[in-house]
């Protein structure tokens, strides 16, 4: 099972997580020859600014604050980057909360669960091949073609129980 739940909701040396995500972007990315711009870095960059979904707008008003000078980023250009970094598969959308965040394992094969902190916010993604298959054999007996799956489960993390 793959999961990043044991950093994803306690505190630790995030710059870690954000270089490790980095890394594996501009690996992927290579590997792929497709092009990680700087504008599609700064936007992965900022969603990996924690373990919280950010919505686009969100993202929007961080790039813009952190920008030096200060310089107005454009939501058009944020969405084409989403969607470059979703396509590639190095970042998620969470439907629920219609925000992003990033993959701690792309280029893996697997299906999500996320388990959201309504506390807190904090997200963490998990595979778990049991419900998979679940969800394969339930579609499977309606003759239904699954091409994605993700589940979200809202709860609370161990730092806010």
């Amino acid at each position: 099972m793959l999961t990043n739940s044991r950093i994803a909701y306690h505190h630790h040396d995030h710059k870690r997580c954000i270089t490790a995500a980095m890394n594996r972007a501009r690996v992927l990315c290579d590997d792929r020859q497709v092009r990680l711009t700087p504008i599609r870095e700064a936007v992965f960059k900022t969603i990996w600014a924690s373990h919280r979904p950010l919505g686009a707008y969100d993202i929007v008003d961080q790039m813009t604050l952190a920008s030096s000078p200060v310089k107005r980023i454009l939501p058009p250009t944020v969405y084409r980057s989403i969607e470059f970094l979703l396509e590639q598969g190095l970042i998620h959308r969470l439907s629920s909360l219609n925000a992003y965040i990033g993959c701690p394992f792309p280029g893996n094969d697997h299906n999500d669960v996320f388990l959201i902190c309504r506390k807190c916010g904090s997200a963490a993604e998990c595979s778990a091949e049991q419900l998979t298959a679940a969800v394969e054999h339930t579609a499977n007996r309606a003759n239904f073609k699954v091409e994605s799956q993700v589940i979200e489960v809202v709860g609370l993390c161990p730092e806010c129980q």
